[in-house]
């Protein structure tokens, strides 16, 4: 994996097996993303848009569409036993250099 790394905390309790989809696209542990500290970590662009009130307003009344980047990474996990699935969990970037 390159130097640059995107996170996604895991959700609190999440234990293996964890299935991962990024934009609905099925991961690999190993070739697509790595696990450490409770966390998936990516070698890959990600990036999920904060819409705040005025740009959701104008999407909502159709004023324009959303065309930015906008990923989504979902896990289905076990918690106490039970499959769990987490969706749209937030990306966070790798520090600026």
């Amino acid at each position: 994996m390159s130097d640059a790394r995107w996170t996604v905390k895991l959700p609190r309790g999440a234990e293996p097996p964890y299935d991962v989809w990024v934009n609905g696209v099925p991961q690999k542990q190993g070739s697509d993303f790595e696990l450490a500290d409770g966390e998936l970590v990516f070698d890959r662009h990600l990036e999920k848009e904060k819409i705040g009130f005025w740009r959701w307003s104008a999407i909502f009344f159709g004023l324009f569409g959303s065309y930015r980047k906008n990923d989504s990474v979902d896990v289905q996990y076990s918690l106490h036993g039970t499959r769990q699935l987490a969706t749209g969990l937030d990306i966070t970037a790798p520090p600026a250099e």
